[in-house]
């Protein structure tokens, strides 16, 4: 049988499964314990987040490590929106995944569709109209969700443009990068945005591990409480 939907998963990596029994050859470890194997264990978390960082020309401080694309989706819509006290609106694009809009509707603030050309492509002179005359007063801060690509017609979308727009009106960027890495070009400086979600199994490797981009800065706070892994 020959695999090609790469969209939906990726097969795990011969590389991804080694690091993972290595780690998992480690024994019982705790990276918030201070001993010897408690520390082996905060380096093997570290390195994963300096080489995600790596991968996305970011540091390795500004990446939050979670248990997936969506958790990650969740995690920058409802942390803006707590950060922010509600007080602004999430403009989604009409072809996002529903890790994105099913958070958005359960943020607790206003949802506004962000819409598309007949290319699939977001229409920037409607986000352009939409944005001239925002009334921040009421609405908030713009916070536009746009995907880097479609996990159904494979189109990237011209995130760095759309960014700048918002950017220009005050704005924040959540961008869900899970279908873009590794099949284009993924750099946060240049696609200037504020939030990137990404997610393992969808370059091979292993479900339940991704991670969050958040811009140093950018307003962000923890949804979910325990012993402060991962800022939470």
């Amino acid at each position: 049988m020959i695999y090609a939907d790469h969209n939906a998963t990726s097969p795990l990596r011969p590389e991804a499964r080694q690091a993972m029994l290595d780690v998992w050859g480690m024994g019982a470890t705790n990276p918030s314990s201070v001993h010897t194997a408690g520390r082996a264990a905060r380096g093997v978390l570290e390195r994963a987040r300096l080489a995600i960082g790596g991968a996305i020309g970011s540091r390795a401080e500004d990446v939050i490590l979670t248990g997936g694309g969506t958790e990650a989706d969740n995690l920058a819509i409802h942390g803006v929106a707590v950060a922010l006290d509600g007080h602004c609106t999430f403009l989604v694009s009409a072809i996002e995944h529903e890790a994105v809009t099913k958070a958005a509707a359960h943020s607790g603030v206003q949802v506004r569709t962000a819409y598309v050309r007949p290319d699939g492509t977001l229409d920037l002179n409607q986000l352009q109209d939409q944005l001239s005359d925002w009334d921040h007063a009421k609405l908030g801060t713009p916070v536009l969700c746009l995907m880097l690509a479609n996990n159904e017609t494979g189109v990237i979308q011209p995130v760095g443009e759309a960014a700048r727009i918002v950017r220009e009106a005050g704005g924040l960027t959540i961008c869900d990068a899970v279908q873009g890495l590794g099949k284009s070009s993924v750099n946060v400086g240049l696609l200037g945005v504020d939030y990137l979600s990404l997610s393992a199994h969808k370059i091979g490797g292993p479900q339940g591990a991704g991670a969050l981009w958040h811009r140093a800065g950018a307003p962000l706070k923890a949804v979910t409480h325990g012993g402060g892994q991962e800022r939470g």
